[in-house]
């Protein structure tokens, strides 16, 4: 590595503020981009002639299995980064490309498996997440497709942050703008020009996809200045994996747990209101990703650089950063709260303009939406105990605020008070209270008095 990459990626040094903005400004212009990846699609079929409502709720349906695929590449890509920068900060170059090495691996393991697992329970799978016969037939024609191209997904999104994790975020960013762009140009020529509807939708992510991981293998194996992606990195070594896996739990955890209540929230909305209420979460949902994009950006800015100075113990530049972190986190959030109670109609009619979801898609968005400014703690405090290798913590914060709070509220809410489909969209806010609290208290509690010079 050159001296001048060497002291432009030592984030040991400099301002803390500069070094997050330096990764999370790219970083966050990369997650933009990366939401069209799945919203793009979502927006184009939302407008299809005379299927608009079934086709886009047929496309919320395979959100759950996508996120499961999102959650592997999680589990191995954002549980090695951390642990990459930390022996970076540490100047152990061979366990950090080690670290690299067998992430890539399970990454590619882990795509084949998932493919194939997906592809023979399809049928079951989407009845269960709240399929109807008139919806099944869009969801089946999208995911038939789209698990062709699982691989590149995994790699894409998994190794990208091997790139980020060593300073180089407008590369970062540019894996996906480069796919986003494809997918945003191939999109209305597959589905309108070529009428392919749904299936086009499909076929423009995954060469996408395909695209973006050639740029992220050509970049980490043939750049020289960075740790390079080499074979004999690639041998598999018990001990990394677990403690890659233990780390990445936490993404993989929250992953799984958003696509579990995506399954009971859409089953629920299916038995309560009909079609008609999954299509309202589908756009919910995709709502969701555009807004909490900016947090979730900052937040995978500032990884990197707690991890390598936790790693170089500068225990104070750790604070520093969690602190500017927080601050930033909770004023992002409330800007998107005030957006979105302020302008609903804009941000549904991005996705439809069905006037019978309009009109019940509106209160919905408005309650369900209630409490995003809490949940900006959850991102604070989740981010600090994966950066700093404390998977034990963010596992758990990841199941208490979805799996011990929303799954159950969503399951009871609906019969209590006759609530029905108004209890399903409740228990979003309430989690985003307890759980944003429980987190943040915690870590201030735990971590932030042992980080002392």
């Amino acid at each position: 590595m050159s001296q001048h990459t060497a002291s432009k990626n030592d984030f040991s040094i400099g301002s803390i503020s500069g070094n997050i903005l330096r990764l999370a400004l790219p970083m966050t212009a990369a997650q933009l981009i990366n939401v069209l990846y799945n919203v793009v699609d979502r927006i184009y079929i939302g407008h299809i002639p005379h299927a608009s409502s079934q086709a886009l709720t047929g496309i919320g349906l395979t959100l759950p299995i996508i996120t499961i695929i999102t959650a592997f590449a999680n589990l191995f890509g954002m549980g090695g980064a951390p642990l990459f920068s930390i022996a970076r900060g540490a100047d152990e170059p061979e366990k950090a490309g080690a670290i690299m090495g067998n992430s890539f691996s399970m990454l590619v393991l882990s795509g084949f498996l998932l493919s194939i697992l997906c592809g023979l329970f399809k049928r079951p799978l989407l009845y269960l997440f709240g399929a109807s016969d008139t919806t099944y037939p869009y969801a089946a024609s999208y995911l038939n497709i789209y698990l062709i191209g699982t691989l590149f997904v995994m790699i894409s999104l998994g190794m990208n942050n091997f790139i980020n994790a060593q300073g180089y975020g407008i590369t970062g960013m540019l894996t996906v703008s480069i796919g986003a762009l494809l997918n945003l140009i191939l999109d209305p020529l597959f589905i309108f020009v070529f009428q392919m509807g749904v299936k086009g939708a499909a076929l423009a992510t995954i060469i996408a996809q395909l695209v973006s991981a050639i740029w992220v293998l050509h970049f980490l194996i043939y750049k020289k200045e960075i740790i390079p992606l080499s074979r004999k990195q690639l041998k598999l070594q018990s001990p990394l994996i677990r403690e890659i896996s233990a780390l990445g739990m936490s993404g993989f955890v929250m992953s799984i747990t958003n696509g579990s209540v995506q399954i009971i929230c859409n089953a629920t909305l299916q038995h309560y209101g009909g079609d008609l209420y999954v299509g309202i979460m589908t756009v919910i949902n995709s709502i969701r990703e555009i807004v909490t994009m900016p947090v979730t950006g900052l937040t995978s800015g500032a990884q990197p650089v707690m991890s390598f100075n936790y790693g170089a113990k500068k225990y104070d530049r750790v604070r520093s950063a969690i602190r500017f972190t927080t601050i930033c986190c909770i004023l992002l959030s409330l800007t998107a709260w005030a957006l979105l109670f302020c302008f609903p109609h804009f941000f549904i009619q991005l996705f439809t303009d069905e006037p019978e979801l309009l009109s019940q898609g509106v209160p919905a968005m408005h309650l369900y939406f209630f409490g995003i400014f809490m949940m900006s703690l959850q991102f604070a405090g989740q981010s600090t105990f994966t950066a700093l290798g404390k998977s034990r913590q963010a596992i758990f914060f990841s199941l208490l605020r979805k799996v011990i709070i929303v799954i159950p509220l969503t399951l009871l809410l609906p019969e209590i008070a006759g609530l029905g489909t108004t209890g399903v969209f409740l228990a979003e806010p309430i989690s985003n209270f307890i759980g944003g609290t429980a987190c943040f208290v915690t870590m201030l509690f735990t971590v932030w008095p042992s980080l002392k010079s």
